[in-house]
């Protein structure tokens, strides 16, 4: 049998993990996976916990957590859609626009210019071989 501080370290890595993710990342469709890695880490300590106290309380709430994160993942998805076809984006920094009037928008210290990539033409590959003779009478196609 596997001891509680592996359950509880692999729910910590997993916390961790989701919430690097989340902190870190603007797209948000990879902030929405990192919420729930998050999710499924307590969940994971919520587990080992009931298993290690002997009673049913802990996998009991973890059912709640796991009914409560599969609605929450249809809103979600929902709502993700919504506003990718608003803004034709899925970065947070684009909808500053969703704040409260009196808040002011949050200021990229990065900021990612698109426009300003140069576009090379595409490499052409010489032709290769004879060009095939073409019949000068294509009335019988």
């Amino acid at each position: 049998m596997l001891d509680l501080k592996i359950y509880l370290i692999l729910g910590a890595i997993l916390f961790c993990i989701g919430l690097i993710g989340f902190v870190s990342r603007r797209n948000m469709i990879t902030m929405f996976l990192s919420a729930e890695l998050m999710l499924q880490g307590v969940a994971i300590n919520f587990l080992a916990f009931s298993r290690f106290r002997g009673n049913l309380q802990g996998q009991s709430f973890v059912l709640f957590i796991l009914s409560v994160a599969a609605c929450e993942a249809a809103i979600a998805l929902a709502l993700i859609v919504i506003l990718y076809r608003a803004k034709n984006s899925l970065d947070v920094s684009k909808w500053q626009d969703l704040r409260e009037e009196d808040l002011e928008p949050n200021e990229d210290q990065e900021i990612l210019l698109v426009d300003s990539y140069q576009v090379q033409p595409m490499p052409t590959l010489p032709v290769a071989g004879h060009r095939p003779a073409q019949e000068e009478d294509a009335s019988h196609v």
